[in-house]
């Protein structure tokens, strides 16, 4: 029997996050995966990392982490993917900025890890597919996707490991993570297969939180797991070129964390913008306004600083932890006015840095918009969430 086990790890702190949250993800998770790698020479893993965590880890002083996973890339042990510098969430964005996340991003990576390295895959924040999405992506020169099951028909299960898809608009290759297992402690899943003398193929994509912040592994069953002679761990290219049953599909649009239910209201990213969502509607009023504000003005001698803080404020956690949604684990709510301010803050910040004097009628629409997301933001607070605990 034999468990081949295509990991997918995604490498993400919020570019508004305090160095603390970032310091515990690196000590807790990104330590840890990095050197199981690095003693397990045989184990392959294909990994994303946002251009502005790199950032942030060198900013820190952790140098020698970046260096490591270098070495492992070197090596070819670890696949790196293309993704979006800032993590927004891209196909709520125009053409344009989508573009220029991609490249920041791409940019980035060569800064870190040398001109010459090789990538073919694509990781979209959240997962969140949409066409027009994809086509600038294969415009880019990337090969594949990584997209959740559910985005192959707006159903779960319908997805089958030994196809290969080709997504009929894009052509790009698509490869899908198993919901069921990437929500689950991945190892401990295995290791019930490997008990069972299964062969099976297992595809999953998770967040690098997930190997310590996360989950506390009391046991470290991921460490013991690497070093069973019943597991092969390859990169999804490597996947991918052994793949001979071809398959063209057309992907609807959707996130790793939509529903079905969801897709059938045509709700594929209501995490993110839900109409009914007041404070996401404003949010959104507020980002597009600064979208269009630097486009116009991008002489402006502080444009540099104006565009800095609209891509940190277009990142998807501020309006993430405006959804409220309740995810119905452990009383997991997405409501977090304090991370919704961080988000805010930088989208007036960016309107607020232009100096031209003909900014001031759009600066003052975005001080209006400003006020009216933190009176809505902190009225449901304290009349809603507070008042309930």
């Amino acid at each position: 029997m034999k468990i081949t086990w295509i990991n997918f790890i995604h490498f993400y702190q919020s570019p508004t996050a305090d160095n603390e949250t970032v310091v515990q993800a690196v000590e807790k998770s990104y330590y840890r995966i990095i050197s199981a790698l690095n003693r397990n020479p045989s184990i392959k893993f294909t990994i994303n990392i946002s251009g502005c965590l790199l950032n942030r880890l060198a900013d820190l002083g952790y140098n020698n982490l970046i260096n490591n996973i270098k070495s492992l890339v070197d090596k070819k042990q670890i696949e790196l993917t293309g993704s979006a510098a800032f993590h927004p969430i891209l196909a709520l964005l125009p053409d344009k900025e989508i573009s220029r996340q991609i490249e920041i991003n791409e940019q980035l990576l060569k800064k870190y890890f040398g001109k010459n390295f090789k990538r073919q895959g694509f990781f979209i924040p959240e997962a969140a597919y949409g066409q027009r999405v994809a086509k600038i992506i294969k415009k880019s020169n990337f090969q594949w996707l990584i997209l959740d099951e559910i985005s192959m028909a707006g159903k779960l299960n319908q997805t089958n490991p030994a196809t290969l898809y080709f997504d009929k608009k894009s052509d790009l290759k698509i490869i899908f993570r198993q919901r069921a297992f990437s929500k689950d402690y991945v190892p401990t899943t295995i290791f019930k297969l490997i008990k069972k003398q299964q062969t099976k193929t297992i595809i999953t994509a998770t967040d690098a939180e997930l190997y310590g912040l996360r989950h506390t592994d009391f046991t470290a069953k991921f460490e013991k797991l690497l070093k069973q002679q019943e597991l092969s761990a390859i990169t999804i290219s490597q996947y991918l070129s052994g793949l001979k049953n071809k398959q063209i599909i057309s992907p609807v649009n959707s996130s790793w964390e939509s529903t079905e239910k969801e897709l059938k209201k045509g709700l594929a990213y209501e995490l993110w913008f839900n109409q009914k969502n007041i404070i996401q509607k404003k949010l959104w009023e507020l980002a597009n306004l600064a979208i269009k504000v630097n486009n116009k003005y991008k002489d402006d001698s502080n444009f540099f600083w104006s565009r800095q803080h609209l891509d940190k404020g277009l990142a998807s956690c501020t309006f993430w932890w405006a959804s409220a949604h309740d995810f119905k684990l452990f009383s997991s709510i997405s409501w977090n006015p304090d991370e919704i301010e961080k988000g805010v803050n930088e989208l007036i910040r960016s309107i607020r840095s232009l100096s031209n004097p003909k900014t001031k009628l759009e600066k003052i629409q975005a001080e209006k918009l400003y006020i009216k997301i933190k009176q809505l933001v902190w009225q449901k607070h304290w009349n809603y969430y507070w008042a309930c605990r």
